[in-house]
């Protein structure tokens, strides 16, 4: 019995194996650029002063020196105090955009009630409002109900500006879950909010996850609101800190002080990207799929 020749794999391979370096290496360069300033900022918040500020400037100190992380406390009340702010205004916005945001978009995807795609569409359109353009009466706003200077004001100013984005993707989220899920679960006896808690919270959370990511580095990184609505020293966060720093005394700027406020603002949101991209991809992808 005649044998039928088998094609040999290996003629595949290097052509395969190269495309595949060609994609790495695309890749590394891509991922080397945008490290690089990342890489450069650590690097100089541990320079010496002399050499922070040197020109030409030097890519590897003489020395580690974290003088730089200790003399931001020199500015206005310390560093620790707008770390706190800022914290606390992003677990507030945090917490808030994740809580309405979910209510809402389980709302849009599984109850039925007049006008809803047009209150869907109306909530998506506020994405193209500046936010600029409403500073004024949102200060007027906060100003009447007493709650300029306070983290809790500026933490709704933020929330208001995450919810139409937060209330898409879990709209979309909700939506990827099948009915049949839903319908046995009512035939358990759940009502729509058990089934919402015991059920839906589990299955959606890379959508709920993706919004609370957004929300927190939106509010960790705002710098605008913070300023216009914050005018007192007690009450700033730490990208106005950062103002403080780039302004210097008498106009001289302390390049290493400022890296190193640069990585204090930057270490959060790496870490926690990282510890949670796995949810952020699967939340994004799964709310930009459906729609």
């Amino acid at each position: 019995m005649a044998t039928v020749a088998q094609p040999n794999p290996t003629t595949q391979r290097p052509k395969f194996s190269f495309w595949r370096g060609v994609i790495y290496a695309v890749c590394i360069i891509l991922a080397l650029l945008f490290l690089f300033p990342i890489v450069w900022t650590a690097i100089s918040s541990v320079k010496p002063p002399s050499e922070a500020s040197a020109a030409p400037p030097t890519f590897l100190p003489s020395r580690i020196d974290f003088g730089n992380y200790i003399k931001l406390n020199d500015y206005g009340r310390g560093v620790w105090n707008y770390v706190g702010n800022s914290v606390g205004t992003a677990i507030m916005t945090v917490i808030g955009s994740t809580i309405l945001s979910t209510l809402a978009g389980y709302g849009f995807s599984r109850f039925r009630f007049p006008a809803k795609n047009l209150m869907f569409v109306l909530i998506l359109m506020t994405l193209m409002i500046p936010f600029q353009s409403i500073l004024i009466p949102l200060f007027l706003i906060l100003t009447g109900l007493k709650l300029q200077n306070t983290l809790f004001g500026l933490a709704l100013v933020y929330i208001t500006f995450q919810l139409p984005f937060g209330v898409f993707i879990m709209r979309n989220s909700f939506d990827t879950v099948p009915r049949e899920i839903e319908e046995a679960a009512l035939l358990d006896g759940c009502t729509p909010f058990t089934m919402l808690y015991r059920v839906m919270l589990n299955i959606v959370r890379p959508g709920i996850i993706t919004v609370g990511i957004y929300a927190f580095l939106n509010s960790w990184n705002e710098f605008l609101a913070a300023l216009i609505f914050m005018t007192k020293e007690t009450s700033f966060t730490l990208p106005i800190l950062l103002t403080s720093v780039r302004s210097g005394y008498y106009g001289a700027i302390d390049w290493g002080a400022l890296q190193a406020g640069l990585m204090v603002t930057i270490v959060p949101c790496v870490v926690i990207f990282l510890l949670l991209q796995r949810y952020y991809v699967v939340g994004l992808t799964g709310g930009a799929t459906k729609g």
